[in-house]
Order: structure tokens, then C-alpha cells, then sequence
């Protein structure tokens, strides 16, 4: 049975760097679900379609077989990340993204598993995984992150507008009314405010403490 981590948290958590650590210590598949959001945010912009044209984001979905999981600059604007955010909070779009996901590990290359990142997936989408970590960190911590991120990328920013963007956003994901940003039942409790080492210090020892005691659980 594969075995699946999920990472959950707020935007700018240093959830995907995490996951992407865990995918190469434990050699597993790393998935980024923000990744998928973006693409088709990506593709909605490049049609010139607004976030609030519904019926013209679900014609777009109904021909998309299988969303690409490359990873790209151009979906790390800030342009798409705004959007992604603004899409997802439409149902239909998180139901076709949930989707998305579970195709993903369903491939048969990937045998050992997978840690999936995103901000619904232990409470949503993998509900059963073998474990659920929630990354958490303070709101200025991140926005000073997210601001070092786009200066050294070269794009300009102001900081305190990346601060309000990040409230705003942290707002929209936990007041949604589908898949609403929450802590997963069950899920281990990560406190990234610190450094990146003493950070995958405590998830090496709750995944190797799981991973000689425990069996797997079924995933759905």
C-alpha cells in the first residue's frame, strides 16, 4: 500500500520546501497541489479569463483531461498566485483539483508513495493518510519570507502589501464555505517560525518513530 503524507498549512508556510525534503529523505513522490491551482489559474489569464466568468472557467475545466505538475516561473507570478487563490475559492474548481490529485497517485510509477502539499488535503482529500502534518507560522514571519522570495527572484514588492495580501488570503482560506483552511483531524501540529533544520529536526523523528511501529492505513 502506498503510503501518503499530507502538509497542510497558511500560504507562505514553508509547506512545499518541507514536503519537498520529505519526498527526497524518504524517497517519495512529491506533489504540490498549489501547483496544480496555479496552472489553471495560469491558463485562465493566458485566455484573458477574469476569475469572476464562471461559466467560462467550468468550459475550460470540461477540456482538461490531466493538468501538467511542471513546475514553471511563470506560475510563481504573483499575478497567477492571486488568481489561483480567487478560483479557489469557487467549489466546482476545488472539486476539479481534489480530482486532479487523486489521478496523481493513482499513476503506477510512484510505488514507495507520496507527501502532498496543499491547505485542505489531510482534512479533505486524503482524510486516511498515514500521516497529517499542519505547518504553522506567524503572519509577519511569512510575509518577510515572501517578500526576500520575490526581491531575490527580481520582481518588486512592497512589504506591506505582501502582509496584507497574506491576512487577506489566510482570511479566505478559513472562511470558505467548502474545504475551509483547518487543522486536520489527527494531524501533527509543526511550528516553522524557527529554522529549516530544527523544523524537519521534529518531522524526521515523528516519520521514523511512525514508520517502525505503525502499519498503513487505506487511503481514499
Amino acid at each position: 500500500m502506498k503510503k501518503i503524507i499530507t502538509v497542510d498549512g497558511p500560504a507562505g508556510s514553508g509547506k512545499e520546501k518541507i514536503s519537498r525534503y520529505i519526498a527526497r529523505k524518504y524517497k517519495l513522490y512529491h506533489l504540490d497541489s498549489g501547483i496544480l491551482y496555479r496552472r489553471l489559474a495560469y491558463e485562465l489569464v493566458k485566455k484573458n479569463i477574469k476569475t469572476f466568468e464562471v461559466d467560462k472557467i467550468k468550459k475550460v475545466i470540461k477540456n482538461i483531461k490531466k493538468l501538467s505538475l511542471r513546475k514553471t516561473q511563470a506560475l510563481r507570478k504573483e499575478q497567477i498566485g492571486k488568481a489561483a487563490s480567487e478560483i479557489a475559492r469557487l467549489d466546482f474548481v476545488r472539486y476539479f483539483i481534489n480530482s486532479q490529485q487523486r489521478l496523481a497517485t493513482k499513476t503506477p510509477n510512484n510505488k514507495n508513495g507520496f507527501v502532498i502539499d496543499g491547505r485542505d488535503i489531510g482534512s479533505v482529500v486524503f482524510k486516511r493518510a498515514f500521516l497529517k502534518l499542519y505547518i504553522d507560522v506567524d503572519v509577519n514571519i511569512r510575509a518577510k519570507r515572501r517578500y526576500k522570495q520575490l526581491i531575490d527572484n527580481g520582481e518588486k514588492s512592497i512589504y506591506l502589501k505582501i502582509l496584507k495580501d497574506i491576512k487577506l488570503r489566510d482570511k479566505t482560506d478559513k472562511t470558505r464555505k467548502n474545504s475551509p483552511l483547518v487543522v486536520p483531524r489527527g494531524a501533527k501540529i509543526i511550528d516553522n517560525s524557527h529554522t529549516f533544520k530544527t523544523t524537519i529536526a521534529q518531522i524526521r523523528k515523528i516519520i521514523d518513530c511512525l514508520l517502525y511501529t505503525s502499519p498503513s492505513p487505506r487511503d481514499s
